[in-house]
């Protein structure tokens, strides 16, 4: 892709990586992803804010062959896909000097090796002036990293987001607009990527509401030209509030604890609590991901291996205890041979969570009439829970 112009002066930078499948060896990309950097051209001085990442380094290098002079490059966030081609670009612009937060200084050369001395650090709320256009820096820490700042630039009324507000989305579309496609991939990212850091989202979200902007430029996916389209999603998935929503991540070895999770669904369905299950064996983590945003109530469907849960489950569990979402309650269910500890090793797996457990059933071999009444139980205590949800 060629550069493409936003506003004058003021280009879209980047490469659409169609292809990619698996970020950070972890999380599903099902639609691809971009890497988005946008060149500011002042009258005085030109910035280059954020990069791409490396393995693509070549398609940024050549949309900047016309471009004689960048003073700054911005690193508003340290990690490779968004900081990775600075030395590519550094080394091509001699006098260019890295902008970055305090906290991004250390990480940017024990990262990248780009050396102190090219590197200008700048406080919260600092200004830079290009000549006709200013760039002001507001730190938003723990989005998602220690060091994470965003760029503004009033005169256009451009907010540079990077990582925050972003999405994984191969597209040849400049502009978002309010596409529901848009929409289901920012509230992926923010699952797989943000919501671990939700209460420190909420204070930045606070600073990034007192700027003007008629434009959000994030790092990944398209620029927002209806900017309130992913604030207001964003004030929604940050909030404490949650859905009348069961999540059940769960495994079945021998169809007992199937049968009980597909009971579970109907009986929920039956009282009007809405449910998805996800079978972790198959399943896409990123889609679970997206369903702990908005849910209330997670159940726990595991077999036991070993007097243990099945390994999956301690897998499944490990991630959301990391993802830290607003869940109010659990319940653990599922079955075993002639012995477990499931429960209580599952209990204990996910601190973070802060859940009230409503209860446990686990049956011995097959799911019988009084597995079926307990089940009955546990979902009359859900019913109760999401009364007005």
């Amino acid at each position: 892709m060629n550069p493409r112009q936003i506003c004058k002066g003021v280009y879209w930078m980047g490469a659409i990586d169609w292809n990619r499948r698996l970020f950070d060896a972890l999380i599903p990309l099902p639609d691809g992803t971009s890497y988005n950097s946008y060149l500011v051209q002042g009258s005085e001085k030109t910035a280059l804010i954020d990069t791409i990442d490396p393995a693509m380094e070549k398609i940024l290098m050549n949309q900047l062959k016309n471009i004689d002079r960048i003073d700054y490059v911005i690193s508003n966030h340290s990690e490779q896909d968004h900081s990775g081609c600075i030395p590519f670009v550094l080394g091509k612009y001699s006098q260019s000097i890295v902008v970055c937060s305090p906290k991004a200084k250390g990480l940017l050369i024990d990262h990248l090796g780009i050396a102190d001395e090219r590197i200008k650090t700048v406080e919260d709320g600092e200004i830079l002036s290009l000549g006709g256009k200013t760039l002001r820096f507001v730190h938003t820490p723990w989005v998602h990293w220690p060091e994470t700042m965003v760029t503004h630039l009033p005169e256009d009324r451009i907010l540079f987001s990077c990582d925050f507000f972003g999405s994984h989305l191969a597209t040849t579309d400049l502009y978002a607009g309010d596409d529901p496609v848009v929409y289901e991939a920012a509230k992926r990212y923010y699952a797989e990527i943000m919501m671990p850091f939700r209460k420190m989202i909420q204070n930045n979200m606070k600073k990034v509401r007192e700027l003007q902007f008629d434009f959000i430029a994030p790092s990944h996916g398209p620029i927002y030209n209806h900017p309130n389209f992913i604030l207001s999603a964003y004030e929604d998935w940050i909030s404490d509030r949650v859905s009348n929503f069961v999540v059940i991540p769960y495994i079945s070895m021998h169809g007992s604890t199937e049968a009980m999770v597909n009971y579970l669904v109907a009986a929920l369905a039956e009282r009007g609590v809405k449910v998805q299950k996800f079978e972790l064996s198959t399943t896409d983590i990123g889609k679970m991901a997206m369903a702990f945003v908005d849910a209330a109530t997670i159940i726990i469907g595991t077999p036991t291996v070993q007097v243990g849960p099945h390994p999956g489950i301690f897998s499944a569990m490990h991630l959301a205890n990391e993802l830290h979402p607003k869940l109010k309650y659990a319940a653990i269910i599922g079955s075993y041979g002639w012995a477990t500890k499931a429960a209580e090793q599952i209990s204990g797996s996910i601190p973070n969570l802060r859940v009230e457990i409503l209860d446990t059933v686990m049956c011995k071999g097959l799911p019988r009439a009084e597995t079926f009444e307990a089940l009955d139980i546990l979902v009359d205590k859900i019913h109760k829970k999401h009364a007005g949800l």
